[in-house]
């Protein structure tokens, strides 16, 4: 069993001792902590939380504890049913309430859920502010309410529709010009929210023509749900057999998106932010943001237009913070995460696949041509096992004083950005380990590139 707390939420394994997997009695502790918080620092007179949750089996346990939880402490809770990430997100402020918790483990295996913490923006807790509640849990300084303030259930079921709506609403999502190319399109659901929504949103943009692969929202998972290539044969079968023009694949809370091309290659998922943004660019200037993991593809394709590249510290509340402070017009994470504020300051699936149409309608390419368009780039993520005794800290200062006549990045880690690659070296927060990304404009080089690398710090260790 499995419990881990941290400043984005709660998670872990269904069932178990107290303090050792999800269960109600940690449940209740961590909601009550994060109802305190709001109602000490929320800035509206609302009394409202909303609440959404995925498909998982374990959904509806942790929904009425959650709901239950919440209208102890006094809040309305407003329960939208099964809708995404990004769903629940735009129904806090589409209900002007004082935040959110979206009951999903993401990408985790069907025996995990979480609860994902929102503000009264839609958009995730900061690190202080998660610390905070994490602090108030821990001490349990929370009071629930008498029997004459409890809050009240309000159940709203019609938000995937206005979801799909707003995507429509947005000015580079061309409707006509998607239902015109007539596209046969394969979507692999995971058998999650997505088998509800991706669906509607394709035959409101105008598709007729959908392959639906694994649709059905009960939470039994029919692959590993992390959108990656390893997990996603049975798509790209479908897709090897002509049947499609494009693949989209979605995980369990629909806010990353993974696509495929019509021979049943991988279009990666890094290129999904850079593909949509490179339509959004072309009509749209502006900045762009995504994290230092991410495929340097998205800073040559905004630099491309003339425009601004920034890179955020790993972590969408840090690219959401970043693109803020730079005004950019798109950002996101090379996790197939598409951050649109045209739309709301979260990575949303629904918004990619909409803008993506867009963009292969226009184009009038196949997939595949479309991807051979962009700069070539491999990434390789692996890692450095150390003794407990070793001080990461100062072993990553040792490393960025070594590559001191490099372009270095050190606001979460260090990254070293050479001419042709990079490598991104970052701490564990649970194992004495060091992560090692890198990229290059191969698979050979990456790892190159990082053994090098690999190297001097085991020279390090080793002095």
């Amino acid at each position: 069993m499995s419990l881990i707390k941290s400043i984005s939420g709660i998670r872990g394994t269904i069932g178990g001792a107290v303090g050792e997997g999800l269960n109600p009695l940690d449940i209740v502790k961590f909601t009550a902590a994060y109802a305190a918080f709001i109602r000490k620092n929320t800035p509206l007179d609302s009394n409202r939380i909303v609440v959404g949750r995925d498909a998982r089996i374990s959904g509806e346990m942790v929904m009425h504890t959650v709901v239950g939880t919440l209208m102890g402490m006094g809040w309305d809770v407003v329960y939208i049913g099964l809708a995404s990430t990004p769903t629940t997100e735009i129904a806090v402020t589409g209900e002007g309430a004082c935040g959110g918790i979206i009951l999903t483990a993401s990408h985790n295996p069907k025996q995990w859920n979480a609860l994902k913490l929102l503000n009264e923006k839609g958009e995730f807790l900061n690190a202080a502010e998660g610390q905070e509640v994490l602090r108030i849990a821990e001490a349990e300084e929370f009071t629930f309410a008498d029997v004459d303030h409890l809050g009240q259930l309000i159940n709203i079921d019609d938000y995937n529709q206005r979801h799909i709506a707003q995507v429509l609403a947005l000015a580079l999502v061309n409707r006509e010009a998607i239902e015109a190319a007539n596209f046969t399109v394969a979507i692999d659901c995971v058998n999650s929210v997505g088998g509800i929504v991706i669906p509607q949103l394709l035959r409101a943009l105008g598709v007729k023509n959908i392959i639906e692969l694994n649709c059905d929202p009960t939470g039994h998972f029919a692959h590993n749900p992390e959108p990656i290539p390893a997990n996603l044969t049975e798509i790209a079968d479908v897709m090897r057999q002509g049947k499609a023009d494009v693949g989209f694949v979605v995980d369990p809370d629909v806010d990353r998106l993974a696509i495929i091309c019509e021979d049943g290659e991988m279009f990666v998922e890094e290129y999904t932010l850079v593909a949509v943004a490179d339509y959004v660019l072309r009509h749209t200037p502006g900045s762009t943001v995504s994290n230092l993991s991410s495929s340097r593809a998205l800073r040559d394709v905004t630099r491309k237009y003339g425009c601004e590249y920034n890179a955020a510290a790993v972590g969408e509340v840090n690219v959401v913070e970043k693109m803020k402070a730079t005004n950019a017009i798109i950002g996101g994470e090379g996790n197939g995460g598409v951050i649109y504020p045209e739309s709301h300051y979260g990575r949303d699936a629904l918004v990619g696949i909409a803008l993506f149409l867009s963009h292969l309608a226009i184009e009038k390419k196949t997939v595949s041509e479309l991807k051979a368009t962009y700069p070539p780039y491999s990434i390789t993520k692996q890692k450095i096992e150390l003794t407990p005794d070793i001080d990461v800290d100062a072993l990553l200062v040792a490393v960025k004083e070594k590559y001191a006549g490099e372009e270095i990045n050190d606001i979460d880690g260090v990254k070293i950005d050479f001419a042709d690659s990079w490598v991104h070296l970052r701490k564990s927060n649970t194992e004495p380990i060091i992560r090692v990304y890198a990229e290059a404009h191969s698979e050979e080089a990456a790892e190159q590139t990082a053994a090098g690398v690999m190297d001097v710090i085991k020279s390090i260790v080793g002095k």
